[in-house]
């Protein structure tokens, strides 16, 4: 970075570096909002990567705040000096760290480290990583990920998301018969388990003529390195004009697919361990409860955090297996009213603990933050 004394206004700074921040997926919406709101407050908000990605943000998020926003290069490599991160970091005053497994010294006035993946490996609080860690706060973001943080030794606080106004959609909006699946088309970790999804949904078109006339859309983020796994899926719905893939929509298309959406299912974690493998079941769960916001009925597996804001048959439901959920399915869209419950308590519940204002609130205690005035 060049001579950044010079070149900064005299006012604070935050600064974040995620070293996932281009896969744009829940918990880059989730760490960003932080940024958002600590701008809000005052603060100039910097970024750590060498790519300039306001555009792609814009348009995924929609979060406005990014063109307040400095890009400046990642110096956290292994080629960096500890010196030029002491040097760089000491003009922040708050510093936000996504981990990868790694950790460093910082010499920022506030220092945090955001945790959304609950994975042992990231967290090994050896004598010299914890010293490293001293000065900062470890942030969770839900109640799943920070029980397992706690487990492991490591204090946090938990902050969860919030859910943007436009997906809490008029009532008199239209819904169609559509199912719908929201979340990245990748294979490992905690995968959105498409390749069961559309068996599933197959299974159910070919035994139950209640299901003859939906279409399952799948929709999510889609990087280079998952084109492979697209194409599998691809080849799998090819003959079946009742499923479409969806990749890489807009934030404004992806609003609109919610609306149209009567039901939504969240597959992560399906048949997987979450004592064993808790990295591999869902974190928390955006998107269901952009789902539940849109007055979707909501079916998630049963596991990690969706168990946290998922109350079952009171406003959307869980299920453990594929014939719960078909019972249950059968169940939400036969009985009017208690689907009519379902949808009002799910918008009601996502809109009292889930909202902007909530959000806010919590990250101005957190960060110990007031307005600031220049």
């Amino acid at each position: 970075m060049r001579n950044t004394k010079k070149s900064r206004p005299a006012c604070r700074q935050a600064g974040l570096y995620d070293p996932f921040l281009d896969t744009l997926g829940g918990g880059e919406l989730h760490v960003l909002s932080i940024l958002q709101v600590l701008s809000s407050c005052g603060y100039e908000p910097y970024i750590f990567w060498d790519k300039n990605l306001s555009r792609e943000i814009k348009q995924k998020f929609s979060l406005t705040f990014i063109n307040k926003t400095r890009w400046v290069p990642n110096m956290f490599g292994s080629k960096s000096s500890l010196l030029k991160k002491h040097d760089e970091l000491k003009n922040f005053d708050v510093f936000i760290y996504v981990t990868d497994g790694s950790y460093f010294f910082s010499s920022a006035k506030k220092n945090f480290i955001f945790c959304m993946v609950p994975d042992n490996k990231l967290y090994q609080m050896n004598l010299l990583n914890r010293f490293k860690t001293l000065n900062y706060q470890f942030i969770a973001n839900s109640r799943f990920t920070g029980n397992w943080l706690n487990h492991w030794g490591i204090k946090n606080e938990i902050l969860y998301p919030y859910i943007d106004d436009v997906f809490f959609t008029d009532n008199r909006i239209r819904k169609e018969k559509l199912i719908l699946s929201v979340g990245r088309f990748f294979s490992h970790l905690h995968s959105k388990q498409h390749e069961i999804i559309i068996r599933v949904f197959e299974k159910f078109l070919k035994s139950k003529k209640d299901f003859e006339s939906y279409t399952l859309i799948l929709a999510g983020g889609l990087k280079k390195e998952d084109k492979d796994y697209f194409q599998k899926l691809q080849k799998m719905v090819k003959n079946n004009p009742n499923i479409e893939l969806k990749p890489n929509v807009s934030y404004k298309d992806l609003v609109s697919l919610y609306q149209k959406a009567e039901i939504f299912w969240h597959f992560t974690g399906f048949g997987v361990n979450e004592k064993e493998h808790p990295e591999m079941v869902e974190h928390f769960g955006i998107a269901p409860l952009q789902a539940m916001a849109s007055r979707c009925i909501t079916f998630c597996y049963n596991a990690g955090g969706p168990k946290e804001f998922m109350r079952d048959g009171e406003n959307g439901f869980l299920f453990n297996d594929e014939k719960e959920l078909l019972r249950k399915m059968e169940l939400g869209i036969k009985n009017k009213e208690l689907r009519n419950k379902i949808i009002h308590n799910a918008k009601a519940f996502v809109k009292k603990h889930f909202s902007y204002e909530v959000f806010e609130e919590n990250v101005k205690n957190i960060f110990s933050l007031k307005k600031y005035h220049a």
